[in-house]
């Protein structure tokens, strides 16, 4: 399986597992390109008690390499989206006083689709 239709995959697993937490989907894939040509993704907008959360995903296929699919989340990515929440806040007119955090989902999905272990990190990001 290519790694593009994981990702798609793993967001898809990931809104229902929001969805059953109690989390509304405000939307999905958020891009925006800055003008130094820099893209960037938030793959889930979500509420849940008042606060926005914005979600990066991240889906592995296999079984336990020692490697956990949300440590594919470094210090670049970490920045990049505190800048995208900050600039969906605000397009949103939501104060960025507001709660607000970002949270890592992470995926281990096994080769023929058939089990997966989800582990939520919330507030993963500070700002």
């Amino acid at each position: 399986m290519d790694t593009k239709t994981l990702g798609k995959i793993g967001e898809e697993m990931a809104c229902d597992y929001l969805k059953k937490k109690g989390y509304r989907i405000l939307g999905k894939n958020y891009v925006k390109i800055w003008d130094d040509k820099t893209k960037g993704e938030i793959d889930i907008i979500a509420r849940k008690k008042g606060i926005i959360s914005f979600v990066e995903v991240k889906a592995q296929s296999g079984s336990g390499s020692g490697f956990f699919p949300e440590d594919k989340v470094n210090f670049k990515k970490k920045k990049k989206l505190i800048k995208l929440a900050q600039k969906w806040l605000s397009e949103n007119n939501v104060p960025l006083e507001s709660p607000w955090q970002i949270d890592v989902i992470g995926i281990l999905v096994s080769q023929e689709l058939k089990e997966s272990t989800i582990q939520h990190f919330e507030n993963a990001v500070e700002g």
